[in-house]
Formats: C-alpha cells, structure tokens, sequence
C-alpha cells in the first residue's frame, strides 16, 4: 500500500505540475515499487509460485480422501471367469443378471513415514528461501541499475551547465573583441577567432542538450516510468568524503550482506536436500488406508462394509533408476558448490576493486578540483592583460580552452567518484544506507 501511495503521489504531483522533482533516494523508491520496475514485478511473482509448491509437498503429510457413489446395472459371463460348472439334471447359466449393485463409500489414505517425501518438503522451503534472496538480489540490481542512470543524468546536466557557462564566456569574449578592435587595440581575426569558439561552445551546447534527453529517458525506462514524463532532478555531482574502511571489514560486511552469497547458499542447500531425498527413496515406506460405506443391490438393502489396514513399501529393484536419479543429484550439490566457491571469489573481486576505485576517484576529485582552480585564474590574468593590450586574444583562446578541459575534468572526476561510492556500496550489500547519505 505504501508502494501504490507514493506512486498515486507521485502521478499527481506530476499532473500538478508538469514537472516530477526527482531526487536519488525518490527515484530508486519508485523503480522498487510493484507498478515500477517490471523485474521487481516478476520476482515477486516468482515468490508467490514458489510458495505454492511448499503447499504441493506439504500435501503428502496430511491425509487423502475421497468420496464415490455407484449404482450400476449389469450382467456377468461367467464363463469369461473359467466358472463352467455342470450339475446333473441341473444347467448352471453362463450369463447372470441383469442385476443392480449399489456403492456409497468414502476411502482415506494416510502416509506414516516417507523420509524422501521429508527431505522433498524441507527443499521447497529452502527454495522460498532462495527465491526471496534472489528478489533481494533483483531490487539490488535494480537500485543499482537506477542509481547508475540517475548519476548518469547529473553529469550530463552539470556537462550542460559547464556547456551554457562556456557559451556565456565565449559571448563575453566575443564582444570585448569588439570592443578592442573599435578602440584600435583589437584586430579582425581577434573577433573572427572569438565567433568561431562561440559557434563550436553553440554546437557543444546543443550536442549536451541532446545528451541529457537521452539520459533521462535511459533512466525513466529503468524506474518503469512513462517516457513522456517530465523530470527536474534535485540532487547535483558533489563531493561526499566516506570513510572506505579496511579491506578485511569490507570483506566481512559483503559476505554478511550480499543477496548473490545468501540465495546461492540455499540453492547449495536445495541440492543437497534434493540429494538426500534421491537417497531414501531406498527406505522403506508406511502408509495406513481404510474404506467405509454401505453396498447393495439398492439403497434399501444396502448394509456398511469397511476394510482398514497398514502397508510397507520396500523398494527392491527398479531397473537402476533411483541409481541413476542419484548420481545426478549428487552432480547438481557438487556443482552448486563450485558456484558458491564462483560467488564468494566474485565478490571478494568486487569488493577490492570498489575500494581501489574510491580511492582513485577521490584522488582525482581533489587534482580535478586544483586544475580548475588554477584554469580559471590563468583566464582571469589572460583576460586582464588582453583588456590591458599587452596580449592578443590566443592567449585567452588557450586559457579559455584549458578552462573548458579542466570543467571537464571535475564533472568526470566527481562523476567517477559517485559512481565508485556506488560500486562500494553495491559490493558490500549496503546500497540502501548509500541511497540515505
């Protein structure tokens, strides 16, 4: 209910007005909702077809009955049964009848130990087990998938803003070379050179403009949104400092956390509960039975009968398949331990390269931060002496060009380090406390 209030709030606010303010955290919310993302939708479905199944083993603990009622007219060859008796002076007939026979009676069927039906039991509900690791997996990726397409949208609208504020540079450069060429101390290819990097910082404008567009579209397909919505998002590319931790802490923290790690350990106990049940079906089995009703040849002369009794099943020989069955659940546990072995390597993997990669990023965060510093006072001084007439415009050209790589540089290195703080959380099975910083 939760899901469907913030969805139905969220429809509204956007007819309201005309716009959805998304943040991060919002945008990952919807996209786990049921009427999100489709994934989510099937994993949870997945969920429901599973536990059905727990109801189909648990059926073979409780009991079976049945109930029937018969009334038939018929008649017997009795020759067809070998019964040709001969009396003398007497001929017995070979067809008897026709006559009426009247049935009303109900049957139960108990089973009092099956060790393979048990073991059969205790696998599905391992396998909800794993099926409700795998849907944490599922939202997992999805918040992944969504948080990766969100950041993607802040670079390219920071690449936007960087974009806008070269052409508002280059505008002004354009007209101080105008204005140096009216007072004399300007030249003509002074201006021509200006208009030509207000034209390409137009044509790059245009080119993020169009970036932009097609990361938010990329990131409305991931939350399951309509694609005509319109979105304003509220959170920007920013430095947050994050204490990585040690290597060995980060380690213990995804093997205590991953999804991947926990469903796969109840996929490694389904097999092995599989395995045992494969093995007692050489046990013997024991089942009670019992019948009552009444049976006639009408129902006014029908009297009870009943009959009750216990059976024991001792499988003996059955041509090598429960040999066979065996062996082939004993190759599905031993495979389910290499993919555990797989899983636990992958995510030590995951998890050092996501501690390297943070440090990395935040390295460049801090260079990226330093070259822009100095870019932009470089074209200050440029700009000052070109207003001065003790340079030409290349000067401010170059500086305005190194201005324009070093916003580069802080939008990729602060994008990078985002995009590492997510892989950190992501391998460690702790991107929801990343979505609440």
């Amino acid at each position: 209910m939760r899901w469907i209030f913030l969805l139905s709030a969220t429809a509204a606010f956007a007819c309201a007005q005309n716009t959805l303010p998304l943040s991060l955290k919002r945008a990952v919310e919807i996209a786990l909702a049921p009427e999100g993302s489709l994934r989510v939708a099937l994993a949870e479905e997945s969920i429901k077809q599973v536990q059905t199944r727990v109801a189909q083993a648990r059926a073979a603990f409780l009991p079976d009955i049945e109930t029937s009622v018969g009334d038939q007219n018929q008649t017997t060859n009795l020759r067809s049964f070998g019964l040709n008796i001969q009396v003398p002076g007497f001929s017995l007939p070979s067809l008897v009848g026709p006559y009426t026979v009247f049935d009303a009676r109900a049957t139960a069927q108990q089973s009092v130990f099956d060790f393979s039906s048990i073991r059969k039991y205790q696998s599905s509900k391992a396998t909800v087990a794993a099926t409700k690791a795998d849907a944490d997996t599922t939202r997992n990726q999805v918040s992944d998938t969504v948080a990766r397409a969100y950041l993607a949208c802040l670079r390219a609208d920071a690449k936007l803003e960087t974009e806008r504020a070269n052409v508002e540079l280059s505008d002004a450069l354009l007209k101080l070379a105008e204005r140096q060429k009216t007072a004399g101390t300007g030249t003509g290819i002074e201006v021509t050179r200006a208009q030509v990097q207000l034209a390409n910082d137009r044509q790059n404008m245009i080119v993020a403009e169009n970036d932009r567009r097609k990361a938010a579209l990329q990131l409305l397909r991931a939350m399951g949104l309509n694609l005509d919505a319109p979105i304003e998002f509220t959170d920007k590319l920013t430095y947050k400092p994050v204490e990585a931790g040690s290597m060995a802490a980060a380690l213990e923290k995804a093997r205590n956390e991953r999804a991947e790690l926990k469903a796969q350990a109840k996929r490694e106990e389904i097999a092995r509960l599989n395995y045992g049940s494969v093995k007692a079906e050489r046990l013997p089995s024991v089942s009670a039975f019992g019948n009552y009703g009444t049976t006639g040849t009408g129902i006014d002369n029908a009297v009870p009968t009943r009959a009750y009794g216990i059976s024991m099943k001792v499988p003996v020989f059955d041509g090598g398949r429960r040999d066979a069955r065996r062996a082939e659940s004993l190759s599905e546990l031993r495979q389910e331990q290499i993919r555990t072995r797989d899983t636990k390597q992958q995510v030590e993997l995951d998890v050092r390269l996501a501690l390297d990669s943070i440090r990395s990023a935040a390295s460049q965060v801090e260079t990226a931060r330093e070259g822009l510093g100095l870019a932009e006072n470089e074209l200050a001084q440029a700009r000052r002496r070109y207003e001065g007439g003790v340079a030409n415009s290349i000067e401010v050209t170059d500086a305005q060009t190194r201005l324009d790589r070093a916003r580069d540089n802080q939008i990729a290195a602060l994008y990078n380090y985002n995009l590492a703080r997510l892989d950190l959380a992501t391998a460690t099975g702790s991107i929801s406390e990343y979505l609440n910083q």
